[in-house]
């Protein structure tokens, strides 16, 4: 049976059956490896910074740094990991690739802190060989969460029915609940073996943990259903922006006529670039893919400032946290556990926002107006706001714990409840929203790699974060003293910067509404 452009096929090359392939059942084991497979990610992202500290015997500077620029490129390299998804491979094939390669670095990595002959002796910098372990190891890891994360929720949606919008939309919340179960249980259950019984158990569970994800991915192959790569989509992106330069002095009237769309859903957008029709190797369908994905892209810029605020839960609210009381009756929170709150925060989210859907679209299917709220760039529009209102709840905070430490009272870590709560549900309504709108609005032959622009904007935030804590420190500092200088946040001005940021996304915030208008 011929297998037209666009449809779905079986593992054997046939047409897809709906009545065997895809549906709820096969996407949920996509929910089910992304708990595995982040749990594993997370871990080895806290379990790092004490084996660069104590078994390769790098300084706490560079061992911080070192872990920031993993976490970073893994985000960055997921836009690879889709171009090759899009490009040469199946979801399914890309997936079971970069997981056993992420597998193969984690393996090399638990070798080597096994063996004593690949570690640098006692208050001794690494070799560089052992560097070259480390390195290859470290990277091999970021390089296969990048197709991961790439090619996973992409395979997921794949297995639903897309005219069902709806379920498209649940199965992307309920993809983001098993992102933060696997955080949670990152923060708990492998803290306390790391604290318990030695990071290199960390290791150890990683590679089991992994390796079962990788198997129940692999069984589901009967039951899922697959589309066949359409070749690289950047080639054909660059044709057209090359057509449309060449052919920049034809008339738009006159190009417009030279082919007849079939679908013309961005026709009156980039009309500059319907002049790429003149050339006679471009078709119009190309056209409207490079239409469709350069509109994507002022949506992704105007999210990566909200990243910068989540980029604070991992460093300077863990600071505040370290110097505040994290008293609990007579147990005590450990400092790594601190990203409970915000994971907790999103998990509960996540099914009372999916009750509320069910509940508006039971009482209101007469008025489809209502239910608009819900559309994905309306979520992400509520998501920017409530970033910019957690800066300032942090700001105020902040000032609050450091008038009280100056009359030598220590405050509860547990009013940093607020940016956490705030920021969680941000996190929530921002991420899953551009998991869904990308994916959904992306050209088929694009979806794995505009899905990627949702971690991509995760990595650019992580970035720029340490790009405005410079320049807050530079422009600071000619003003008198920096806001962040010294490792004593008691003498710092943290509730400055967290203002700064709340500025900063509230003018986003108007960004965004411009181009969310626009599109």
């Amino acid at each position: 049976m011929n297998i037209e452009n666009g449809e779905f096929e079986d593992w054997r090359g046939s047409k897809a059956d709906p009545a065997k392939h895809g549906g709820v059942t096969a996407s949920s084991i996509a929910c089910v490896v992304e708990v595995l497979e982040n749990m594993v990610f997370l871990s080895n992202a806290t379990n790092f910074v004490e084996y660069f500290l104590k078994s390769m015997h790098y300084s706490a500077a560079e061992s911080a740094n070192m872990v920031t620029n993993f976490m970073g490129t893994s985000f960055l390299l997921t836009i690879f990991g889709g171009f090759v998804s899009d490009s040469f491979l199946t979801r399914f094939k890309t997936f079971i690739i970069f997981c056993t390669l992420e597998l193969l670095g984690l393996i090399l990595l638990t070798i080597q802190a096994q063996d004593s002959r690949l570690l640098p002796a006692i208050n001794s910098k690494p070799s560089k060989t052992q560097e070259a372990i480390l390195y290859t190891g470290l990277y091999a890891i970021a390089a296969g969460v990048g197709g991961v994360k790439a090619a996973l929720p992409a395979h997921g949606a794949d297995q639903l029915d897309h005219s069902n919008q709806r379920l498209v939309s649940s199965f992307f919340n309920w993809f983001f609940f098993s992102l933060c179960l696997g955080g949670l249980i990152a923060s708990t259950v492998m803290i306390w073996i790391q604290e318990n019984l030695g990071w290199n158990w960390g290791f150890k569970i990683s590679v089991v943990t992994l390796s079962v994800a990788l198997c129940i991915f692999s069984m589901g192959f009967p039951v899922y259903r697959y589309k066949r790569p359409g070749g690289s989509p950047l080639i054909r992106i660059f044709k057209v922006l090359a057509s449309a330069t060449a052919n920049r002095k034809a008339s738009l009237p006159e190009a417009e006529n030279t082919q007849i769309y079939g679908e013309k859903r961005n026709h009156d957008k980039f009309r500059f670039l319907n002049k790429a029709l003149m050339g006679e190797s471009v078709a119009s369908t190309e056209v409207e893919e490079t239409k469709t994905f350069i509109g994507l892209l002022p949506i992704f810029a105007s999210t990566i400032m909200m990243n910068c605020c989540l980029a604070q839960l991992m460093t300077f609210s863990v600071q505040q946290g370290n110097i505040m009381n994290r008293s609990l009756n007579s147990f005590k929170i450990p400092t790594q556990s601190l990203s409970v709150f915000p994971l907790s925060i999103m998990l509960t989210s996540i099914p009372i926002y999916e009750y509320f859907v069910r509940m508006f679209r039971s009482k209101n299917n007469h008025h489809p107006g209502i239910l608009n709220v819900f559309q994905p760039l309306r979520r992400i529009g509520l998501g920017l706001a409530l970033a910019s209102g957690s800066m300032a709840a942090a700001a105020v905070v902040e000032a609050k714990r450091r008038e009280a430490a100056n009359d030598d009272v220590v405050l509860s870590v547990f009013w940093l409840g607020w940016q956490y709560l705030l920021l969680g549900v941000s996190d929530m309504l921002t991420l899953g929203g551009m998991l869904e709108f990308f994916y959904s609005e992306a050209p088929d032959t694009m979806r794995s790699m505009s899905t990627a622009l949702s971690w991509c904007s995760t990595a650019m935030g992580y970035f720029i974060s340490s790009v405005l804590v410079t320049i807050s420190n530079s422009v600071s500092g000619h003003f008198g003293k920096e806001w962040l200088g010294g490792s004593d946040l008691n003498h710092t001005r943290l509730d400055l910067f967290y203002m700064l940021l709340c500025i900063l996304n509230f003018i986003n915030l108007l960004n965004y509404i411009f181009w969310a208008r626009r599109y």
